[in-house]
């Protein structure tokens, strides 16, 4: 699920300096997380019931089915293919691709649900909210240019997907945990970042316009991003498997 959060290429922005615009985009960008993270909680509610969930993993031979490979590696299409096509493609097949790809990304995090004992999963889920909220506020009211750390912490992020692939050849459970707690450092840092970024975004913009409503809904896209990793390395370290 580490993702590096991708630079976009604004085009046709008009520069107002508007602090209600900055505060009506940034309410947009939001409204947009919590739509993918409330899509993504009901597809993993539902595929982690025994109806569903075979649809994934066959219960009587323990065989993976297609759904399951879509769920695991169509994500990252989705997110390059929106990263990359942003500028080209139409703000309403835009949003299609963002709907789907919150659906397919709470399909394959319907394991979590599994894995872990329900308490862990909320208590996590409530620890993840309260530092992304913290942490957002920060980067949001901060006077300090955190400019700066953004490319320390991008490169933090390939650091963490490189490690991880290596650790899936050692299986070493002491590097997987470094790897958790050096994660959520890395993450909690990228969301003060990128709220301050999308701040600074929406104060240059002519909120409304075709080309603000599809930064919003990218913008989104980042801060979901960066949820959705917190909360799979909190997990790591402290849920309870049942």
């Amino acid at each position: 699920m580490e993702n590096q959060n991708p630079d976009y290429t604004y085009q046709n922005v008009v520069q107002i300096e508007d602090a209600d615009a900055s505060r009506k985009f940034i309410a947009g960008v939001f409204l947009w997380m919590f739509v993918a993270l409330g899509i993504s909680a009901a597809c993993a509610y539902i595929f982690a019931t025994p109806e569903f969930f075979r649809l994934l993993i066959d219960p009587a031979t323990n065989q993976v089915n297609g759904l399951f490979y879509v769920a695991m590696f169509a994500p990252l299409a989705f997110v390059l293919i929106m990263s990359f096509g942003m500028n080209k493609l139409s703000y309403g097949v835009l949003s299609i691709l963002y709907i789907l790809y919150s659906a397919i990304t709470g399909i394959s995090l319907s394991i979590i649900l599994l894995v872990y004992t329900p308490a862990s999963v909320i208590g996590v889920f409530l620890t993840t909210s309260l530092v992304f909220g913290i942490m957002a506020v920060a980067g949001y009211t901060t006077k300090t240019d955190l400019t700066k750390f953004g490319s320390l912490l991008i490169m933090g992020v390939v650091g963490l997907i490189i490690a991880s692939v290596v650790n899936m050849f050692m299986h070493s459970e002491a590097m997987s945990y470094i790897v958790s707690y050096i994660g959520v450092a890395i993450f909690v840092g990228l969301t003060a970042y990128d709220v301050q970024k999308l701040k600074n975004i929406g104060a240059g913009l002519q909120y409304g316009d075709a080309t603000s409503k599809k930064l919003a809904l990218m913008g989104g896209l980042t801060l979901y991003l960066d949820f959705i990793n917190l909360f799979l390395y909190l997990i790591r370290i402290f849920g309870r498997r049942r």
